[in-house]
Formats: structure tokens, sequence, C-alpha cells
């Protein structure tokens, strides 16, 4: 996998990148936000990881970008701002993961694992409840993009509507084996997701079951 780092920190970045070419991984970096925008844009990455502060543009102002020039090139925003606020910018402006500073390398890699996976067994390429039809090829929720968690998340909910699936699978499933710390703010999807069902002005809805888990049911 080719990773872009955009990160303006050089010793941490070639830090990283050591660690991280250790991993398998091909990385390029770069260091201000006007940089890591023209490398994005490229089309040669699998992932492109980036810091929130950045000099000329911000990792936001570049996720921005990417995803109004339609980039949907999988992306980690690093910060160390841990603010669910922060956090939910960074997943409005199209993020796929958000990472707090500092981090350990193991576990970066593991996100990067995480939203490279595409399961092969998948036959069925789309998928209808009621009104609602995922496209699994597009990532797309009758025409609206998805994030890849986003998507992974509707994914799992449409295969087996009106059934619980338990918020302790959806870590593990979305977010890999290194789910610890994320349940935290996976309500942070859900309510991005319930707004996009409401933007369809479908009669499909996300319900928490307390303690369990959450399920599509009909509104």
């Amino acid at each position: 996998m080719r990773i872009l780092y955009v990160e303006d920190e050089k010793f941490l970045a070639e830090a990283v990148k050591h660690n991280l070419e250790k991993s398998g991984f091909d990385v390029d970096l770069a260091f201000d936000g006007e940089d890591g925008l023209n490398a994005a844009l490229d089309n040669i990455y699998d992932c492109v990881v980036l810091d929130v502060m950045l000099p000329k543009l911000s990792g936001i102002d570049i996720l921005s970008r990417m995803r109004e020039r339609k980039k949907s090139t999988p992306v980690i925003m690093l910060s160390a701002l841990s603010e669910v606020e922060d956090k939910v910018r960074g997943l409005d402006a199209g993020a796929d993961d958000y990472l707090a500073k500092p981090f350990k390398t193991a576990e970066l890699v593991a996100r990067i694992n995480a939203l490279s996976r595409r399961p092969a067994e998948m036959q069925e390429r789309k998928i209808s409840y009621l009104d609602l039809t995922y496209d699994l090829d597009e990532k797309q929720l009758n025409g609206v993009n998805l994030t890849t968690k986003e998507a992974d998340i509707v994914h799992e909910l449409m295969k087996t509507p009106e059934k619980i699936v338990k918020k302790e699978y959806l870590l593990n499933k979305v977010w890999g084996g290194d789910a610890y710390g994320e349940d935290n703010y996976i309500e942070v999807y859900m309510s991005r997701l319930r707004k996009v069902l409401k933007k369809l002005k479908s009669h499909a809805k996300i319900m928490t079951v307390r303690g369990l888990g959450y399920k599509l049911v009909e509104e």
C-alpha cells in the first residue's frame, strides 16, 4: 500500500514514515497543506493520513477539497484535539477515521489496515431494505456517498435489518482488532447516519438498543 502522510513536524513525520515502512507500507511525506493537497489529488495513494494543524492549508481544508473533487481515497485525520466536536468536524468533511495525538504507530497501522479491508466473500453488490438501497461498490446509500466507516456500518445494519447488531461486533468489524477506545464516539457515526436517513426522507431508522447495540427498523 502507498500512503501519503502530511505532517509539519518533520522529526515526527520521518519517525512515523520509518515505522510504517518497517510494516510494509510505501510512504511519501508532505510538510505543509499546499504540498499535501497537490499530492493527495494525484490518485496514487491507497490512504492519506492528515494532521489537522498544518501551515498554508489545514488538514480539514485538504480533506474538503479532496471530497469536492470526488476523490474517495480513505483519509485518517490526526490531531491533538480529541474533543468530540473536533472529531465531528473531520467526519463532516469526509474523514474515514480520526486518531488523537500522541499515538502509537502500531495503532495507525491497524487503522490503515482496517480501512483497506474489502471482504472477498461479498457476492450481492446491492442490499435493499424498505426504501433504502446500499451499493457496496460505490459506497452509496440511495446515491449518497458515505465514508468508509459509515459504509461499513450501513452494510452491517442492512445485512440483518430488524435484528440487533451488537456494539462490540460493530467495533470489531468496522475498526478491526484495535477497537479500544472507539465506543466513546461510535454514536457520532450513528448520528451522522441518522441525518442521512432524515435527508433521504426514509421510512427506516436506526434504533439504539440500550446496553446491547443498534438495529435498523421501520419508522
